[in-house]
């Protein structure tokens, strides 16, 4: 497994294993603590893994933490994503920087997303499976939604929307949020 540098967002990594393929189909290591510790990250502060199942076209996003945020691994494990993650921290070099994966289950690619940075995905295809390894317990008072469509991001959805949370549809645009947020 290697890490490589997101240059669009500082402090995020692409987790990219070496799969051993055979007739069977194929094995491949999807954490391992070392490669996370190479990079400074702690792998003992995931505390929750989540997984989610998404129809093709299904969005789910722009979502952040408040307070102290929550940094995460995400991992498309069955199928594609359109995967997008913003830095929202004003101390960031990449401050408002974007950056567009597409994650599958062919490839098993972790993405890691700092604390303080919004995502969201679109499942590209029928269904995708979506898993998440989240550093803090989750607490919904904490949830923050910016608009999937805003402007000022342009985030360049592969797929006409099929279906989304009726909190992603009605959320708030970038500006209100920092506002909102103090950033």
């Amino acid at each position: 497994m290697k890490a490589t540098e997101v240059p669009e967002i500082t402090g995020a990594y692409l987790f990219e294993p070496t799969p051993y393929a055979d007739e069977r189909g194929f094995f491949c290591r999807t954490f391992d603590t070392e490669v996370v510790r190479s990079v400074g990250l702690d792998p003992g502060a995931f505390v929750q893994d989540s997984l989610s199942r998404s129809a093709r076209g299904v969005l789910r996003g722009l979502h952040l933490r408040s307070g102290a945020g929550e940094a995460k691994l995400v991992r498309c494990s069955y199928g594609r994503i359109f995967d997008v993650v913003v830095d929202l921290r004003p101390d960031s070099p990449t401050y408002l920087g974007r950056a567009f994966f597409e994650l599958s289950g062919e490839t098993q690619t972790t993405l890691y997303i700092p604390a303080g940075c919004a995502h969201g995905f679109q499942a590209l295809t029928d269904p995708a499976d979506t898993s998440y390894r989240i550093d803090r317990p989750h607490d919904p008072a904490e949830d923050v939604t910016i608009a999937f469509d805003d402007p000022e991001l342009a985030i360049p959805w592969p797929l006409p929307v099929t279906t989304m949370s009726r909190r992603d549809r009605e959320a708030p645009g970038l500006a209100e949020v920092l506002k909102r947020e103090g950033s």
